[in-house]
């Protein structure tokens, strides 16, 4: 058992005997002790688990906490959830480190979540002790998120990363808690905005002005639902011998500034409906612009290199880089097409959004959507599309109405 030494007095004993010496009452004379008046006063000495001796001090005039505390010690002892303490003083930038470090990401995705941790939340928790973050400290530090004007659905992904770092450290048994899940704190919603899908004849429109050259990325993306890495990835030899099928194997994508290939997100390998005209178009470019070998590192920078006939390249034959095929190739086209404030209108992920649309409304299930897109979880494209499937209520007198018409009712 832990007991709680008292700095400041000591038992007064004496010279002879070397017993305590009593007052009047049959009490132990307390005197001052050359520490008295100086530091801490109550000092809880304890072993752990290990038999290991430990200590903590406390004011004066806190001797019911430093009794609450050796209490609380020796009964986390006694259930098996006792916590060393020393765990607990590694600062928050170093767990976030060994945390991303630790994790099967793939290079993009770890590059993405290193690049928001130093800039948004390391200058803030990063010389934090882990223990000593509070929920207040994590309200603080999203409100100056706010401040910066960083869009919610944005603070949602960073507070999910921190987070999951005091997840971790729970599971390594440094802390207890996990203060961003106290209900003290707001966390940040980012509810997405509804999808929007473009018209039929903005399709047709942007496409005319992409040229001959991309204009096959329309009917990869409108008609398939890739997404831009995948179509800058895509192969003649994807489409499959009966021509009805596209494999969705890979992805171009910038790791650390360099082109690399890689599969495609979430790593999810798909087969997507090919349709009789998606792929005469393909056939079409492929025979006005012969697919060009090109030989990048796979998923790394440094990794294995592949190499690949690519349907889409530039006009130095060279592979499509995305950050200059926007600027240059993309916005432009959506201005000459009358896209209004083209910086905002989506990206090319609008084609995918159209794709969507069009099998939505032909009645497809949203299995098979997420399917067909890639998506890791069909809950997800429910959250996103489900305001573009048919009403249920005219499905439903639709469905009522066929099975009680008039005419049927006369038969009967």
């Amino acid at each position: 058992m832990g007991h709680i030494q008292d700095r400041w007095f000591k038992v007064e004993k004496d010279a002879v005997t070397g017993k305590p010496v009593l007052d009047a009452k049959g009490k132990p004379v307390k005197v001052k002790t050359d520490l008295h008046g100086v530091g801490l006063r109550y000092k809880v000495r304890y072993l752990d688990p290990d038999g290991n001796e430990r200590s903590k001090t406390f004011p004066n005039g806190k001797l019911a906490l430093a009794q609450a505390f050796l209490h609380q010690v020796e009964n986390d002892k006694h259930k098996g959830t006792y916590l060393d303490p020393d765990k607990g003083r590694v600062l928050f930038r170093k767990l976030g480190e060994d945390w991303l470090n630790s994790r099967t990401f793939d290079e993009s995705s770890r590059e993405g979540t290193e690049f928001r941790l130093k800039l948004h939340v390391f200058p803030y928790l990063g010389d934090k002790e882990i223990r000593a973050i509070l929920p207040s400290h994590i309200q603080e530090w999203d409100r100056e998120l706010q401040k910066k004007g960083l869009a919610e659905t944005y603070r949602r992904t960073i507070f999910a990363n921190v987070s999951a770092i005091f997840t971790a450290a729970i599971d390594d048994e440094r802390i207890t808690k996990n203060p961003c899940n106290a209900k003290s704190v707001t966390k940040p919603r980012g509810e997405y905005p509804k999808v929007v899908p473009w018209p039929e004849q903005r399709v047709h429109a942007v496409r005319a002005k992409l040229g001959e050259r991309y204009r096959v990325m329309i009917d990869a993306g409108a008609g398939c639902g890739l997404r831009q890495g995948e179509v800058f990835g895509l192969s003649p030899t994807d489409v499959t011998e009966d021509g009805q099928k596209l494999r969705v194997e890979r992805q171009i994508k910038i790791v650390r500034g360099r082109l690399v290939f890689a599969l495609p997100k979430h790593r999810k390998v798909r087969e997507v409906p090919l349709s009789a005209t998606g792929n005469a178009a393909i056939k079409a470019h492929s025979e006005k612009f012969e697919p060009l070998p090109v030989t990048l590192p796979w998923e790394e920078p440094d990794g294995k290199l592949v190499t690949v006939n690519l349907l889409l390249y530039t006009r130095e034959r060279k592979p499509i880089y995305r950050h200059s095929f926007n600027h240059h190739v993309w916005k432009p086209a959506l201005r000459e097409a009358g896209v209004e404030n083209p910086q905002r209108a989506d990206g090319f992920h609008a084609l995918r959004h159209f794709f969507a649309s069009l099998l939505l409304d032909d009645g497809i299930s949203i299995r098979a959507l997420a399917e067909f897109l890639g998506h890791a979880d069909p809950a997800f494209t429910l959250r996103v599309y489900t305001h573009l499937m048919p009403s249920s209520h005219e499905r439903t007198r639709g469905a009522v109405d066929r099975v009680f018409s008039s005419t049927k009712r006369k038969a009967a």
